[in-house]
């Protein structure tokens, strides 16, 4: 690897992608890319941390795992084992079964390790700071990182995770990964959501030994559904009820879990037979139908499709049995200090319209990733909407994109040289968050490119 200013020995005309955004999704990209037998350099830009980590796998905490199993987490959909042969050839797992969930951080290691093997090649540069800006020129792209530099390149891709909100807006609501210091032990903690986040915060308040109360507060007050045996469902592509309604949707996906029911399975069988169908499914609902599905079912959709490992589930019953963790239905309104220390937070209760205070020693923000992405836009994404060079979906998922991937601007004319990966490409794929369905997305990219870094030969 080679320092951006001391130019690798490669070929002058190998394609020079720039992935901006070191996380999971990049560091897929970027190994995916290497991998192809075409001239490419890469540039990997990451300004918030180490690169293959991102919000997900940067947890040192040994109580988050991974929400799926080993034999799922491969970064190689042609090999499906990988993973778990790296895993195994480590002492300390050598024995790990590939139906198992390790510790997220090993997985974090696991694509630092895939990374690693490109360590010394001269195509791979990598860039340890944030950009705040891309460019096109009639040459090439150019972006500018928050230090002033400028490197050039001949495709874009934004791998920049999920949107997350700027904390210091939020305040006093403290961020689901915000590391600060322990609360007064017997006060309670308020936990606005009750999705995966929620599960991680209350493990981790579990295992600091907090003796206080704690209370989960949302809307629809679901908790994730748990893993169990399965065997996904075969679901044929002249099955699936495409450009239907949200309601032909749930009725076809509920005559599924019957099915599965009936075959001595569980609905989870039908759940994963669904999944591979997904991003199809979605392409091909008109926009009112998506937005009724993000209204009435996505909710539900998620707690049943991402589920926890078993062992994470067993100690949020055990916390809810012994009533120190309470799930309540309820519309978070805001949180404000108190002036003798701690906060107030302001809820109001299902089909209530009285708005009640609630006493906290702390207040975490554990909404997911559903947030407005231009009014938590990053420095990059907000330069690139006020030029008018990308817009956001007409749902407000997030950037609009077109089939393929690549950046759409103000006018709906396609940016044929800046391209989104996982969660940022989410507006048009929906389920793109997840290790199985991003490696699918990067191989073919990284296939399409060396396409046309070589096309002659490749």
């Amino acid at each position: 690897m080679k320092d951006i200013f001391d130019p690798p020995q490669i070929p002058p005309a190998a394609l020079n992608v720039l992935i901006i955004g070191g996380g999971a999704s990049g560091v897929l990209m970027a190994v995916h890319l290497l991998r192809q037998p075409a001239p490419v350099k890469v540039t990997l830009i990451e300004g918030r941390g180490a690169m293959g980590a991102g919000i997900a796998y940067a947890t040192t905490d040994p109580e988050h795992l991974l929400n799926t199993r080993v034999h799922n987490m491969s970064a190689f959909p042609e090999d499906p084992l990988h993973f778990h042969r790296w895993l195994i050839q480590r002492p300390e797992h050598a024995k790990e079964s590939d139906q198992g969930f390790v510790r997220r951080s090993t997985y974090g290691a696991y694509l630092g390790a895939i990374m690693a093997q490109f360590e010394n090649d001269p195509r791979l540069t990598r860039v340890f700071q944030e950009v705040v800006k891309l460019e096109e020129t009639d040459l090439d792209l150019q972006v500018q990182l928050a230090d002033g530099r400028r490197i050039s390149g001949d495709r874009a891709i934004l791998a920049t995770g999920h949107v997350t909100p700027d904390q210091s807006r939020e305040w006093p609501l403290v961020g689901a990964w915000q590391s600060l210091d322990a609360p007064p032990p017997q006060s309670r903690i308020v936990i606005v959501g009750s999705g995966l986040s929620m599960v991680d915060q209350v493990l981790t308040i579990l295992r600091s030994g907090h003796q206080g109360p704690i209370l989960s507060v949302s809307r629809r007050g679901l908790l994730p559904r748990d893993h169990a045996k399965t065997t996904p469902m075969l679901i044929e592509d002249r099955d699936l009820p495409l450009g239907t309604s949200v309601s032909t949707l749930l009725q076809w996906a509920r005559r599924l879990a019957v099915a599965a029911e009936r075959q001595g399975g569980t609905w989870r069988d039908a759940v994963d037979g669904i999944r591979p169908h997904v991003r199809r499914i979605w392409r091909s609902l008109p926009q009112t139908e998506r937005a009724r599905f993000l209204r009435h079912v996505a909710t539900w959709w998620d707690v049943h499709r991402h589920r926890i490992p078993p062992q994470s589930q067993a100690r949020l019953n055990n916390a809810i049995l012994t009533g120190q963790l309470t799930i309540r239905k309820a519309a978070f309104q805001t949180a404000i200090a108190r002036p003798e220390g701690g906060y107030y937070a302001f809820v109001r209760p299902f089909r209530s319209q009285e708005v009640e205070s609630i006493t906290a020693g702390r207040v975490i923000d554990c909404r997911g990733i559903r947030r407005d992405p231009e009014q938590h836009a990053s420095p990059l994404v907000a330069d690139l909407l006020a030029r008018g060079a990308a817009r956001i979906d007409p749902l407000r998922i997030g950037l609009d994109v077109d089939d393929r991937g690549r950046l759409l601007r103000r006018d709906g004319s396609v940016n044929a040289r800046v391209y989104t990966i996982g969660p940022a490409s989410r507006a048009a794929f929906w389920e793109i968050t997840a290790i199985p369905d991003i490696r699918e997305q990067v191989a073919q990219l990284a296939q399409d490119l060396a396409t046309v870094a070589s096309p002659a030969t490749v």
